[in-house]
This record gives structure tokens, C-alpha cells and sequence, in this order.
């Protein structure tokens, strides 16, 4: 098991959360259910759930039926009934336990390792021209690529091809699919521009896959410093240029505002975003866009154009 989240010990974990375990290797599917794959609290009593798993990506998730209870000692267990491609099971069981909250809430989307990367591609390349600033690390993995850096700056650390960037993979692959995974979620227009949205699940649709944003679109915390944002995007993100921006309001953070896109995501040029940037294939910052958040590509390239990228605080 590479990853798990919630994190084994952790508290505080907020009612609605789904629970999420990462494999080292591809998985029998057939293998990977609600007998393999269980939860139960308090005690011993069964929590009633859904479970899948994602053959690209080695990620099993329990989604409960209902919300979890508060200040509740949760145990999940993966079993040694879980088997690999080859037919051999888990050594032993593989348990870790979390509490849920005592107030009710929305849980943010747990990015493990990859907080620290403003930048984080899988291949071709990482690549940059002009002025850049990024207030984080800057990271690529399988490949090994990063250009453009001078001119560009960061304040983090260059990771290429290295364990640190494989390993802020590993989470971001749980992450992606943890947001994924996320239950409910209000179905989007196909552009929300000129929009106020409260925290909370939104999601599009595959009648329309794509999201769009031109003009403002204001994401407002009601006076809630904790108030999560969770984007389910079937398939692409696009800004407009010159006309779009992400304003946070009335506690609003980037910290909790997160993008989970199917394909690529694209900020036009001159635009002001926030959040995380989860994208199953690319992200393109237009010239001089600023992004209040990450750009976290999962399986293609990071492309950089004269753009500020201010990292919020890890969770």
C-alpha cells in the first residue's frame, strides 16, 4: 500500500469523507469490494458503503452510504482477500483508523506530498518561458524534464525525475481520486462566469463535459475560513483570456478550492485563478495569468508562460 487517506491516526476528519487506499500494483478488480475493502465504527458495527477501484491508477475507494458520525473512532480494513493481477493476496491485512470531527463539516481534499509543489508534471516536460515566480517547488516524474528555469524563479526546490516527485505522484494520483469521489455535487452551467458559490461539491456532467469561465466567478466563504470547494470536471477547464478571475470572498482560502479536471486545463492569458489544479492530462498557464493555487498534472506536461503561481499553505 503506497497511500491512504484519511491518514492512519488522523482527527478531526469531516463526516462526509470518502476513504481512499492506493495500491504499489495493478489490482484484480473483482478483488477489490465491500468484503475486501470494509469499514466499520463505532466498534465493530459495519458502515455501509460503495467501493471502487481505478485500473489506471491502483486506487480503491470507499464512499459511505450516509455521512460518518462525529467524534467517531473509525477502523478501514483492506483484507488479505485483495489479490493482484498475478493471483497473490495481500501479506495481511492492512488496517489504519481516523476520528471524525466533533462539528459537522466539508472535508478538504488531501494532497499528501504534493502541497509543497507549485508545479508538478509526468511527461514530456515541465517547461517555462519568461519571467516566472513560483513560491514552491517545481517537480516532474516519470520524466525528468524541467526548462525554462532561469529565467524563471522559484522558492522551493527542483525535483526531476526524482523520489520526491514519485512520491508526490503517488499522492496526487490519491488525491485526484479522492476529490473524484467526492458524494453529491451540484451540476455546473457550461460557463460560471459571473457566479456566486457557496462551499460544496459541483460537478458537470457528460452532457456537458467541459467548464468554462469567463468574467468573475466569486467564491464566497459566508464569513467561514473553512468552507471547502470541490470541482468535478468530466473533461476540460478553460479560462478566458483577458476577461475571467477566481475572487475569493467572506473567508474564502485557495487552500480549500480544488480542480478536479478529467483532461486539460487551460487559464487564459492575463487571468487570476485559485485553487488546486488536479488534471488527469495537462495544465497551460496563458501568458501572464496568475494562479493563486497549483498546477498538478497526473500523466502530461506543465506549460509555463511569464506566470506569478502563489503556493497556499499545506493542510
Amino acid at each position: 500500500m503506497i497511500s491512504v487517506a484519511p491518514p492512519d491516526g488522523a482527527s478531526g476528519i469531516c463526516p462526509n469523507s470518502v476513504v481512499v487506499a492506493t495500491f504499489s500494483e495493478a489490482m484484480n478488480p473483482s478483488t477489490i469490494n465491500t468484503t475486501t475493502f470494509t469499514l466499520t465504527g463505532p466498534g465493530i458495527t459495519p458502515v455501509a458503503g460503495t467501493v471502487t477501484y481505478v485500473v489506471s491508477s491502483y486506487v480503491a475507494t470507499f464512499t459511505p452510504t450516509n455521512p460518518l458520525a462525529l467524534d467517531t473512532l473509525y477502523t478501514a480494513t483492506i483484507t488479505t482477500g485483495a489479490q493482484d493481477l498475478a493471483g497473490d493476496p495481500l501479506a495481511s491485512n492492512f488496517v489504519w483508523t481516523f476520528t471524525t470531527s466533533v462539528t459537522a463539516c466539508q472535508a478538504p481534499v488531501p494532497l499528501g506530498s504534493a502541497c509543497s509543489f507549485g508545479i508538478l508534471g509526468a511527461t514530456p516536460v515541465v517547461s517555462n518561458s519568461g519571467p516566472t515566480n513560483v513560491t514552491g517547488d517545481v517537480g516532474i516524474w516519470p520524466a525528468a524534464s524541467i526548462t525554462g528555469f532561469p529565467p524563471g524563479t522559484i522558492t522551493g526546490s527542483f525535483h526531476a525525475g526524482d523520489a520526491v516527485a514519485m512520491t508526490a505522484q503517488g499522492d496526487l494520483t490519491t488525491a485526484y481520486n479522492y476529490a473524484a469521489a467526492a458524494p453529491g455535487g451540484a451540476v455546473l452551467t457550461a460557463d460560471i462566469g459571473g457566479e456566486t458559490l457557496a462551499p460544496g461539491v459541483y460537478k458537470t456532467t457528460s452532457a456537458q463535459p467541459s467548464l468554462g469561465i469567463t468574467g468573475d466567478l466569486t467564491l464566497d466563504g459566508g464569513g467561514n475560513s473553512n468552507g471547502v470547494w470541490i470541482f468535478q470536471i468530466v473533461s476540460s477547464l478553460t479560462t478566458a483570456a483577458t476577461n475571467s478571475q477566481v475572487i475569493l470572498t467572506n473567508g474564502a482560502t485557495a487552500q480549500n478550492v480544488f480542480w478536479q479536471v478529467g483532461s486539460s486545463a487551460t487559464l487564459g492569458t492575463t487571468t487570476t485563478f485559485a485553487g488546486s489544479i488536479m488534471a488527469q492530462a495537462s495544465v497551460t498557464l496563458g501568458t501572464g495569468a496568475t494562479l493563486n493555487g497549483r498546477a498538478l498534472a497526473r500523466t502530461g506536461a506543465v506549460t509555463l508562460l511569464s506566470n506569478p503561481v502563489n503556493v497556499p499553505p499545506c493542510q
